[in-house]
């Protein structure tokens, strides 16, 4: 099969250097890698227009983020490429965990059926790169996505954003209403505001190398602790499109990156992995990993999305995942903000809640690197010990951390959603992100998740509030499951959700729920949720 094309996108003149008049866009979204072509798509479907400045020509090289959780599938789909990445992908749920040969246990990440979308796929980001870019092209309106185009400077004045632009043919400006600060773990925006991450750095060193190979090998997630192929290090195995196969290989804080990275001292390592099968170096990297963050997301009108605002360790799938989340988190409240129905102090909830976002996945990641790189006499007893309870006792097998793998952050913390009026014994509850489930129509099997509009909506499960379509048309999406709506073709919803009413936020994380309210307790908690919204 042939690897992927990296070819190169065209670049164009900006009509700012043709004479034209300068384009004011409502937002401006430095880098063209997964989070800022996702906000640009995410602002275009709710009709806000966006300029996407990247320094590049080219999508990212070597498979970068591979694996992508339910969640952020599900936030694809609603911007029309989740689709397209499942096909392409290499599905998997069952990861194996082993102590030199021996396995000490498996995990299967999604036990229950009755979801759109797996527990994860493995998709190369370059991939997910190209269908984003595919998919700005369906707004042609409202996109303008300009590569060969380097931002070298940022200001912020009297309420709006300047930014100054390099390129092949010269400099210009462009205003906007606000920037998103989406180019990465490097962001020279965060550099030129002098914002310091803070955190600890991971002085351990890790080989990536992408092989192509044929192997029948299932598409499953492998970990080793202290292997035979590898001695006393670590070792994990992911399987990608094209016959591509991701290998890590922990090499220890003292190892020589440029003597590493040859492929002459590769290529026996991997020997020893994949045995007599032929192979061919497709990427190799080497890295060493922060967990880190800066102190707040949201600059006035500069807001950092991303690794340009958070980064973590590649083990548990925190990073590309976690950016996504964070897109998905800001881009209605910006928007909302930018059509004038909501107070620019809405802005302070993304702040808050992927704050949050961030210290759970640091918090998560930290946890797995100093299992994976004990600190000390200590902590090596420790994991030692943990590795082998792990074999024959269940208990055990929780401590083992191989990399707590991405999952939604709760909001219950946040200032926005409402506290539940009355518990249910459920999973869901307010604050967490809906769980899908099929449901059934006239017009056919469909999914949960898809029925849920760009705004607010009232999720009504049996009989309650059957005046809702006449008192809430003007505020909210009703939709109803049973009562003469959705039917629960598997009773997956009433099994998730009960029988009651929801109040959904657009981002799909529930703000408040009841078993029988009536239409005032309903419109008290949207005020509550919306109380930043202007009337």
């Amino acid at each position: 099969m042939a690897r992927y094309s990296f070819d190169p996108f065209a670049y164009v003149t900006p009509p700012e250097l043709l004479g034209a008049a300068g384009t004011d866009a409502p937002v401006i979204i430095i880098g063209a890698g997964p989070i800022g072509l996702a906000a640009a798509v995410d602002l275009a479907t709710r009709g806000v227009a966006s300029v996407i400045l990247d320094d590049n020509n080219v999508v990212s090289v070597g498979s970068r983020a591979i694996c992508w959780a339910k969640r952020t599938l599900e936030i694809f789909d609603r911007l029309g490429i989740a689709d397209r990445m499942l096909a392409k992908g290499v599905t998997w749920k069952v990861g194996r965990v082993y102590r030199g040969d021996q396995e000490i246990y498996s995990f299967d990440l999604l036990p229950e059926d009755g979801h759109k979308f797996p527990a994860f796929i493995n998709l190369q980001q370059y991939y997910v790169e190209q269908y984003l870019i595919e998919r700005c092209a369906d707004f042609p309106d409202l996109i303008d996505l300009r590569f060969k185009n380097k931002v070298v400077d940022v200001a912020q004045q009297d309420g709006h954003v300047t930014v100054r632009i390099e390129t092949p043919d010269g400099i210009y400006q462009l205003h906007g209403q606000y920037l998103l600060s989406c180019d990465g773990a490097s962001s020279q925006v965060r550099r030129q505001f002098g914002l310091e991450f803070d955190g600890r750095h991971f002085e351990e060193r890790f080989l990536i190398a992408d092989v192509e190979m044929e192997a029948d090998f299932p598409s499953e997630r492998w970990f080793w602790f202290t292997p035979n192929f590898h001695p006393g290090q670590s070792a994990l195995l992911h399987k990608q499109p094209d016959n591509i196969y991701r290998i890590d290989l922990q090499l220890g804080p003292d190892a020589n990156i440029e003597e590493e990275k040859k492929p002459e001292n590769v290529i026996p390592r991997i020997e020893k992995i994949v045995g007599g099968r032929p192979f061919t170096l497709d990427w190799i990297s080497i890295y060493s990993f922060n967990c880190r963050r800066i102190e707040r997301f949201v600059h006035e009108r500069v807001i950092f999305v991303g690794d340009s605002a958070h980064v973590v360790s590649p083990f548990g799938a925190r990073g590309g995942n976690g950016g996504i989340h964070d897109v998905d988190n800001l881009c209605w409240k910006l928007a909302a903000i930018i059509r004038g129905e909501a107070s620019v102090e809405l802005l302070q909830s993304y702040d808050e809640e992927r704050v949050h976002g961030a210290d759970e996945n640091i918090r998560n990641s930290s946890w797995t690197s100093r299992f994976m790189s004990p600190d000390g006499a200590v902590d090596m007893a420790f994991r030692n010990a943990v590795l082998g309870l792990a074999v024959d006792h269940p208990f055990a097998r929780r401590l083992v951390n191989a990399g707590r793998l991405s999952l939604p952050c709760s909001q219950e913390a946040s200032s926005l959603p409402s506290a539940d009026v009355d518990l249910f014994d459920v999973p869901m509850r307010s604050g967490i992100a809906c769980l899908d489930a099929p449901v059934m129509s006239a017009a056919g099997r469909d999914w949960l998740l898809r029925q849920l509009g760009d705004g607010f909506t009232l999720l009504i499960i049996g009989n309650a509030l059957p005046q809702a379509d006449r008192e809430f048309s003007d505020d909210l999406v009703v939709i109803r499951v049973g009562a003469g709506g959705f039917a629960d073709c598997e009773g997956k919803v009433e099994a998730r959700y009960g029988r009651g009413v929801y109040l959904i936020r657009p981002d799909q994380h529930v703000a408040a729920r009841w078993k029988d309210p009536d239409v005032e307790q309903v419109r008290a908690a949207l005020r509550q949720t919306q109380k930043l919204i202007l009337a």
